[in-house]
């Protein structure tokens, strides 16, 4: 994790991790989903590496948050404009010069399911013939909106498994716990 040195995302682990699922419910339940990954950790554990050069659960979450911008953008010129052109971004150094340090995460999670919310409701509002518009992704070419929504949906789901691996890592019992308690998202 170097910030300056981004290559171009591999989108087909994404695609893989939605599989076969709706895309749309999935990132509607991404929110309560990560909450219940959240309870009980303190911020010292969710700030805490697991190890040289792999992101926290509260960079992760940055990091979903910052996705969710960017994605919501897209979506939103794809929809309006012909074949806009779709900057990539440097994921790491988006974490590291956004001064997430300087932020809970739970305010991290709240802007994220807040932009969320924002991004299911469009998706929602879209028309089904609207997901076949493409924008120029400037690494990876044509990308369409249904294309969006599937590599959006399966990246929460690869980073959820992050999450859960790290929380198992440096909170081994009350990762046990959490996943026996409902979900609250206000953290």
């Amino acid at each position: 994790m170097t910030a300056g040195k981004p290559g171009p995302v591999n989108t087909n682990r994404y695609l893989s991790a939605i599989s076969k699922k709706d895309p749309i419910a999935s990132m509607a339940g991404a929110p309560d989903r990560i909450a219940k990954l959240l309870r009980g950790l303190d911020e010292k554990t969710m700030a805490k590496r697991p190890a040289p050069g792999k992101w926290s659960i509260k960079e992760v979450i940055a990091h979903l948050a910052d996705g969710e911008f960017m994605v919501g953008s897209r979506i939103r010129m794809v929809a309006a404009m012909e074949k806009p052109v779709m900057i990539g971004y440097d994921q790491d150094a988006f974490v590291e010069r956004l001064h997430v340090d300087q932020r809970t995460t739970g305010e991290l999670f709240i802007a994220f399911a807040a932009v969320r919310a924002a991004n299911v409701a469009l998706f929602e509002l879209l028309p089904k013939s609207s997901y076949t518009r493409v924008g120029l992704h400037n690494e990876r070419g044509e990308e369409s909106i249904g294309a969006m929504l599937d590599i959006y949906s399966g990246h929460d789901l690869v980073h959820e498994e992050q999450i859960k691996r790290t929380r198992e890592q440096l909170a081994p019992k009350s990762a046990a716990k959490s996943a026996k308690t409902p979900a609250n998202p206000k953290r």
